[in-house]
């Protein structure tokens, strides 16, 4: 079986990438003109200006709470078993009586709840598989951190009362 040779010859003119480069320069000359004749902005200046994203926009987690200021979740392990990523690690514990006054209503909590934002690919699979709406993605899109280890989020960082949406 022999090999199918596909490339072509080309001409001159492409060898030299002649209009490629005229299309390139044309492109950086109207953004020159546009910039200093008519001051168009192409750039956020970033600290100063937040960029406006999308309601659907998807953050950086928080787990919710409640009325009584007890979070929501009720450690069912759900988002951690969903989670194609594995960056979420739940420990499960009895929820003491004292806090759960509506009786089976949460008789489980979290121990711990660990969030790894560097492998997490932020799909909403967690977010979607919660029966008590407990995990929710903010809009929060500040995510930097000096060292792996704090990119390493605990049940503490992680509660929040639910204000709308993000």
């Amino acid at each position: 079986m022999a090999t199918i040779n596909v490339s072509r010859n080309y001409t001159m003119r492409e060898k030299f990438y002649l209009p490629a480069i005229f299309q390139g320069l044309r492109i950086t000359l109207k953004r020159f003109i546009q910039g200093f004749v008519f001051h168009k902005k192409y750039t956020i200046m970033y600290p100063e200006e937040k960029r406006e994203y999308s309601q659907r926009f998807r953050g950086m987690h928080f787990i919710s709470l409640d009325e009584n200021n007890i979070e929501n979740c009720t450690a069912c392990l759900l988002c951690e078993t969903v989670c194609p990523s594995e960056c979420i690690h739940i420990v499960a514990d009895e929820r003491d009586p004292a806090q759960n006054p509506y009786g089976v209503r949460k008789e489980k909590r979290p121990l711990s709840f660990d969030i790894d934002a560097i492998r997490c690919c932020f799909c909403g699979f967690c977010e979607e598989s919660c029966p008590k709406d407990a995990i929710k993605l903010s809009r929060n899109y500040e995510l930097s951190v000096l060292s792996r280890g704090e990119a390493i989020y605990n049940l503490d960082h992680l509660k929040r009362k639910v204000i709308g949406r993000g």
